[in-house]
């Protein structure tokens, strides 16, 4: 898709985020860096930020969301990562149960639509499981039929929004295949238990257990056993947001980077007029344009109605690394500053290294473009 220009109604949605992101959400952030936001806490910032369009940006009006684009999803969603990465991944799981609601029957979205969109209720997408990553195909989790119910016994394990979950889409095997059912945690119960991480610690990623959870049969999301395909058409979004939680941290470490730049003097001159100094700045801003024209290129295609898994691995693999790359750089421009707790940029390398991994790692984005282009599968 070709690159067009942000309208007048985009670029001024985008500011007004901006503008209460800095004044109302950048403080609790920065309040709870490094710690864990307790669940009604970070309710209250999702209700918030759902007034601004996420997660009900791209999803139709009749349905209750906003009905504008993927793209403007993107645009507000980089906003919020460069304010917070932490409350930015609460809220991009937040997205999935919209989308998923969108395939399933009335009575669900009856029942949990409007709390979804507004941000009053958590959700996760439970796919990976203890012995199964990226082969999405093996997963152990079953769900058997029992009447009018299934009855579900497996664990899940590296969820996000995991510990907050009010609802979960459990990702489980049935007896016509993988299939997406809804459990909810008030009335059908499932435990969890919080992960510790290098860093992302102000939100949930979580282990999650199912032990004879009876669910009604009504609470499949679209037809038994479309859940790998569905899983698969998910993904495409969910690896352009996940491009886009680099774009926020490298634009973050950009920006910090700048204005340290030019405010340290090392040998009678700020440092940004030393070249190699010059040429990290010049560097880390030509990774942040490239990886948010190829996350752009994903958003476009899906407003499109075009499929788009070989573009999304590319953004995905691309910006992530990319951001890697451009947080170390700012922590070496800072000098004995960045490793300092005083400065951000070492939490934006900290949180960069994990950006690589969910979704599908780096190696297995490789696999799947090499598949897309040769027609040969390199998967094991």
């Amino acid at each position: 898709m070709p690159y067009q220009l942000p309208t007048e109604d985009q670029t001024l949605a985008v500011e007004s985020f901006r503008k209460f992101l800095q004044s109302e959400i950048k403080p609790v952030a920065r309040e709870y860096r490094d710690r864990f936001i307790p669940k009604e806490k970070m309710r209250e910032l999702t209700q918030r930020i759902a007034e601004f369009g996420l997660p009900g940006c791209s999803i139709p009006a009749e349905l209750g969301g906003m009905g504008l684009t993927f793209t403007m999803q993107g645009m507000l969603f980089e906003e919020l990562v460069a304010c917070s990465c932490d409350i930015a991944l609460a809220v991009m799981i937040n997205l999935g149960l919209p989308l998923l609601l969108t395939g399933a029957s009335q009575e669900l979205r009856d029942k949990y639509m409007a709390d979804a969109l507004a941000g009053k209720i958590f959700s996760s997408v439970a796919i990976s499981e203890p012995d199964v990553g990226s082969n999405v195909a093996e997963l152990k989790t079953r769900a058997v039929r029992d009447g009018d119910h299934y009855i579900i016994n497996g664990e899940k394990t590296w969820i996000s929004n995991g510990e907050y979950s009010d609802v979960v889409v459990v990702t489980c095997r049935t007896e016509s295949g993988l299939s997406h059912i809804l459990v909810d945690r008030k009335e059908h119960g499932y435990e969890s238990r919080n992960i510790d991480k290098i860093a992302l610690g102000s939100q949930s990623t979580a282990q999650l257990f199912f032990q004879d959870v009876r669910v009604p049969v009504t609470n499949l999301i679209g037809k038994e056993g479309e859940g790998l395909k569905n899983t698969m058409k998910l993904f495409e979004v969910a690896r352009g947001h996940v491009g886009t939680l680099s774009i926020g941290l490298m634009r973050a470490s950009l920006e910090e980077s700048i204005a340290y730049a030019k405010d340290r003097k090392q040998f009678g001159k700020p440092i940004a007029a030393h070249q190699l100094v010059a040429a990290k700045i010049a560097n880390m801003a030509m990774l942040l344009d490239a990886s948010r024209l190829m996350c752009h290129r994903v958003f476009g295609l899906i407003d499109a109605g075009i499929r788009c898994d070989m573009e999304a691995s590319m953004a995905k693999a691309f910006a992530t690394e990319a951001a890697v790359r451009a947080c170390r750089d700012a922590v070496q421009l800072h000098g004995g500053n960045g490793i300092t707790k005083e400065f951000n940029v070492e939490r934006y390398l900290r949180e960069a290294i994990i950006i690589p991994i969910p979704d599908g790692t780096t190696e297995i984005q490789q696999l799947a473009i090499s598949r897309a282009l040769t027609g040969i599968s390199a998967f094991a």
